[in-house]
């Protein structure tokens, strides 16, 4: 790192944390070589439709899409206040047979508003694998884990017993679906295209002298070089702002799951059930050297806060873009548009991580359950009982006595919960002593659950995995 650059405030989402390729699809390289591409789609599609535009222009213009004098570019837009302008003098710098032509008709939202989308697109083609990858390591650590009987909680209050594998498949039920939103969403994307400057394509119709079907195949020549099936067939000068909310919307879902997964790892490692990955010579504390905190989880939770706020950001913008647009999108939508992606990328980088190294403590759980379960199993030794002869009523109150004596042992004297010693002390409960232990068996209280986490993999994630099935094996390593 060069020293000088420890003088300016750097983004901690890309100094620290977001992977080299969502970087990358936000930096200004990608920006405006992307800029230059559209340059020549249009120059390539208008000489096709028989505008006075050679191939030598066209093949100068390819040569030089990389080549960027930055410098000439930043004092262009210094002198013109204008960034589409400062780069359509410094591609025709470097262009000087194809100067003439470069943005034909356009206006700075053919570059502006067609690179976004082109980006934003690109964006989903990243994140989506990563989510998909954190689905498919949850999916093996669900049914690995899905007859391991665990407490429920309720109000994070003791409940009913589920497993370890079926509460990991509410974790992969919530990602699944925002699988399907992402990708709904990246696939309703359409391009701005060929529009003009508000929308009406009146600049292109005097290029080709009011010839509205050429209008028409420009657009769509453009459209299919960027690689999108279509475009809006509507816009003003800019696409419509709703397609940001749409996007944003999205990725705040996304947040608010990754989350409540990782609030309930952090409540499953307090509780020492379940624990992150925490490698060798990792420090949880500086003044505490045996603790180990859930520091990626945590990261997760504080990250996904900032990804789940920035919907805000989209909803006001739309919501003041009057008439065919006003200018004060810009400045917001560099900033709320990137962080969303790079917050996403590093939300699910982290969580494929965790997913990948999680750790269960059955021997803590269970003894958590040996606390809990003599309570829940009152209800079925009632009924054993009544089924020996007992009166319900009698039953009930025995029980009940001999649980509150129990449930003073644990509250207020700190003990375990004795309550199983006490129905085999008591003479009353004869007819049960035998197929006590049998009751109490904790995989008799889980119910349908690892029956429900076979079918939900086989049915819902391994379909839904399928399209990503080429992209499932790479391993997560964090930056940081």
């Amino acid at each position: 790192m060069e020293r000088e650059s420890l003088k300016k405030y750097r983004s901690p989402l890309v100094a620290r944390y977001a992977s080299e390729e969502m970087a990358f699809n936000f930096s200004e390289q990608k920006k405006f070589t992307t800029w230059r591409r559209l340059w020549l789609y249009l120059a390539k599609a208008q000489q096709t439709l028989g505008l006075n535009i050679t191939d030598e222009q066209t093949s100068e213009m390819q040569a030089n899409i990389e080549n960027i004098d930055w410098d000439m570019a930043e004092e262009e837009e210094k002198r013109r206040r204008h960034d589409v302008m400062a780069h359509v003098h410094t591609f025709g710098q470097c262009c000087p047979k194809a100067s003439g032509i470069i943005h034909l008709g356009a206006t700075s939202c053919y570059v502006g508003d067609n690179t976004d989308l082109i980006v934003l697109r690109d964006a989903f083609n990243i994140v989506l694998p990563r989510l998909a990858r954190c689905i498919q390591r949850l999916s093996v650590f669900a049914e690995k884990n899905k007859n391991l009987a665990t407490l429920g909680f309720t109000h994070y209050q003791p409940a009913q017993l589920t497993t370890v594998g079926k509460r990991a498949c509410l974790w992969i039920s919530d990602l699944c679906m925002d699988l399907r939103n992402l990708t709904r969403a990246r696939d309703d994307l359409k391009f701005r295209g060929v529009k003009g400057t508000t929308g009406t394509q009146a600049s292109f119709l005097a290029l080709f002298e009011n010839n509205s079907e050429k209008v028409e195949m420009l657009d769509r020549l453009v459209t299919e070089m960027a690689g999108f099936k279509q475009a809006y067939i509507v816009t003003g000068q800019t696409y419509s702002r709703k397609v940001d909310v749409d996007i944003l919307s999205v990725l705040a879902g996304l947040g608010a799951t990754v989350h409540k997964i990782c609030s309930d790892i952090r409540l499953l490692a307090n509780l020492k059930e379940l624990e992150e990955p925490f490698e060798k010579e990792q420090i949880g504390s500086s003044a505490m050297p045996y603790k180990r905190n859930p520091m990626r989880s945590e990261r997760c939770c504080s990250l996904a806060r900032h990804l789940i706020t920035l919907i805000m950001d989209p909803l006001q913008t739309h919501s003041v873009q009057w008439f065919e647009r006003t200018l004060d999108d810009s400045a917001n939508r560099r900033i709320c548009l990137a962080e969303a992606f790079l917050t996403a990328d590093i939300l699910l980088s982290t969580l494929q991580n965790i997913s990948e190294g999680l750790v269960v403590y059955p021997k803590v759980i269970e003894r958590r359950i040996k606390q809990e379960l003599p309570f829940m199993a009152t209800e079925n030794i009632i009924m054993a009982m009544v089924k020996s002869g007992a009166s319900r009523q009698e039953c009930h109150e025995e029980i009940r006595k001999l649980s509150q004596e129990a449930a003073a042992v644990v509250k207020q004297q700190g003990g375990e919960n004795d309550l199983v010693t006490r129905i085999k002390a008591s003479s009353y409960f004869t007819p049960i002593h035998n197929s006590l232990d049998q009751m109490l068996d904790p995989s008799s209280f889980v119910g349908r659950s690892p029956e429900q986490v076979t079918k939900f993999l086989a049915e819902e994630v391994q379909p839904a995995l399928k399209p990503f099935a080429s992209f499932l094996d790479k391993i997560s390593e964090l930056n940081l």
